[in-house]
């Protein structure tokens, strides 16, 4: 659960549905699955929408947590540092990998860049602009910048990042 306040709802879903403590019962014979299947690169498009999808988000859930939030909401749902994480790790994977958007574009450090910045853009206007200068954006886009085209993948994207809050705190922290 993103919050616990959402334990109630999700439970009336769940009771509703579940015959018992599990799912055993539901089990799919029909599905074999084998460890080359776990080692398949996943197939599929890879888009601009996506890679600035993955932007927002990464950029958003940074800029939250640099003010002490755990989890923020973000098109309609709840995000959290997993889902922040996936982010960051497919844009430096497209970057480390040179992958290939579905429009033929190289994903590249530089046009990871010109799309950090739309995005900022977007970002600024769809919340107005005093609102983002009491965030903490730039600081949250630097170290998303950074974190997706750094040569090594870092281990956690908040791990580099407590430098950042620790030298300004969130409001009542200390």
């Amino acid at each position: 659960m993103a919050h616990p306040g959402l334990v109630g709802v999700a439970r009336e879903v769940f009771d509703a549905r579940m015959q018992g403590p599990n799912q055993l019962a539901l089990l799919r014979e029909d599905v074999r699955v084998g460890a080359a299947d776990l080692l398949q690169v996943p197939a599929g498009p890879r888009t601009e929408r996506g890679l600035r999808h993955n932007i927002s988000v990464g950029v958003q859930y940074l800029e939250s947590w640099l003010r002490g939030g755990g989890c923020v909401p973000l098109y309609n749902l709840m995000e959290d540092a997993a889902t922040a994480e996936i982010s960051r790790t497919q844009v430096w994977q497209w970057i480390r990998h040179g992958a290939r958007l579905s429009d033929g574009r190289t994903v590249t450090p530089e046009l990871f860049r010109d799309v950090l910045d739309e995005e900022l853009a977007a970002i600024r206007t769809a919340m107005g602009t005093d609102r983002y200068e009491q965030g903490r954006f730039p600081e949250a886009a630097r170290q998303f910048e950074r974190l997706s085209t750094s040569r090594e993948l870092e281990d956690f994207l908040t791990l580099p990042a407590y430098d950042l809050l620790v030298s300004k705190p969130p409001a009542g922290h200390s």
